[in-house]
């Protein structure tokens, strides 16, 4: 776990006021993004960075998202004998005034979801956002969970 940090927000709602960067555990981080439907998937795409913003649900601590971009869903298809494609997910609510809110990254194994039992239970809970058709759900293994709550700093500091 790491340290917590403190730092003075640049905010013209509250100049000057303190705030506290505190770590979260995994379990609360995991909780924090069932509470919001949207977030980013990382992953490589031709040899560079890749980003599409996904909605999500957690299954146990596994994310299912699905994915309407079929190059997207190209870059992190893998062998059916592979661990799958390594990448990361990130959700967040930070209110843009006050920088108070919470960020929680997750970065693991991406497999496509084939089986039709899942993907049927997914589609009930997982609604695609995005007006283009899915082609795809991946399960995403989480090996490392980080996260933070940004909260007003304590009074003595």
């Amino acid at each position: 776990m790491s340290e917590s940090v403190s730092w003075t927000p640049d905010s013209p709602g509250e100049p000057g006021a303190p705030r506290h960067m505190k770590p979260l555990d995994r379990g609360e981080a995991l909780r924090l993004l069932t509470s919001v439907a949207l977030g980013r998937l990382f992953f490589t795409q031709r040899a560079l960075p890749a980003v599409r913003p996904v909605n999500h649900v957690l299954d146990g601590e596994d994310i299912i998202v699905r994915l309407s971009d079929a190059a997207a869903l190209a870059a992190v298809a893998t062998p059916v004998d592979g661990a799958g494609a390594v990448v990361a997910f990130e959700a967040d609510v930070i209110d843009p005034e006050r920088h108070l809110g919470w960020s929680v990254v997750v970065t693991g194994y991406a497999r496509r979801v084939d089986d039709t039992a899942e993907l049927e239970r997914y589609e009930g809970v997982l609604r695609h956002w995005a007006p283009r058709a899915v082609t795809g759900t991946l399960r995403i293994r989480p090996e490392l969970v980080t996260g933070f709550e940004f909260i007003d700093a304590p009074a003595d500091q």
